[in-house]
């Protein structure tokens, strides 16, 4: 999909500029963004080398498992399911803290281990868990103390204050956290209860049973008596 849409936006750029006269400044352009995108590339590199070689220390001092320590109360509210000490809980961490300090790149190999761990104990593989669906659910909301890739993308694009986006993005990304979890939560709640109802209701019927068979079984004598 996205490969028929970028061909079909150079394509749609190529046909305007031939009938506008443009070739030249088209070409231009082509050249001068390919030396931008290469530009961008290598600074982003160091950002995340930098950034991705912090997290792997951090991980390897012990400070990511002292973290999710401390941050068990919350996990064990966001996923209910999961246990006191459950494995999921280090990956989902070192993701959280990842996605708070802007670093999306180095969220994604501890955001695919969590899900993995959680898939292993999922009893239905083709439906996701509760705990499944918050962890996207916050990861797709993306609460950012520090928006360090688009910080570096503004000094790379020559702004006079690019840290000033920091404000903004915290207040835009803790806004939508809050929106995500209170929804999970609430259609965790409906689930729970219609999940109860309908135990309640099966609880009924199968008590009703017996009564239901004794009463077909006495109009099924009677019906007998009469044909005798």
């Amino acid at each position: 999909m996205l490969n028929n849409l970028w061909g079909g936006m150079i394509l749609l750029a190529i046909v305007v500029a031939l009938f506008t006269g443009n070739i030249p400044e088209l070409t231009s352009a082509a050249i001068e963004s390919a030396r931008d995108a290469i530009t961008l590339c290598i600074t982003m590199l160091g950002i995340m080398s930098m950034w991705a070689g912090l997290m792997a220390v951090a991980e390897k001092a012990g400070l990511v498992q002292a973290l999710a320590r401390r941050a068990r109360p919350l996990l064990r509210w966001l996923f209910p399911d999961l246990g006191r000490n459950h494995p999921a809980h280090e990956p989902i961490a070192t993701n959280f803290i990842a996605n708070i300090l802007g670093l999306g790149w180095a969220a994604t190999p501890s955001g695919l281990r969590a899900m993995k761990v959680l898939q292993e104990e999922n009893p239905q593989k083709d439906t996701a868990t509760r705990s499944m669906r918050m962890f996207m659910v916050i990861n797709m909301s993306s609460l950012q103390l520090v928006t360090i890739s688009v910080v570096a993308y503004r000094m790379q694009y020559g702004s006079t204050n690019p840290s000033e986006i920091i404000g903004p993005g915290l207040i835009v990304t803790t806004i939508t956290t809050v929106v995500a979890v209170a929804y999970c939560k609430i259609l965790d709640r409906l689930e729970k209860n219609t999940s109860v109802l309908q135990g309640t209701q099966f609880a009924e019927r199968s008590e009703a049973l017996p009564h239901v068979a004794r009463g077909l079984g006495g109009v099924a004598s009677i019906r007998m008596e009469k044909k005798a």
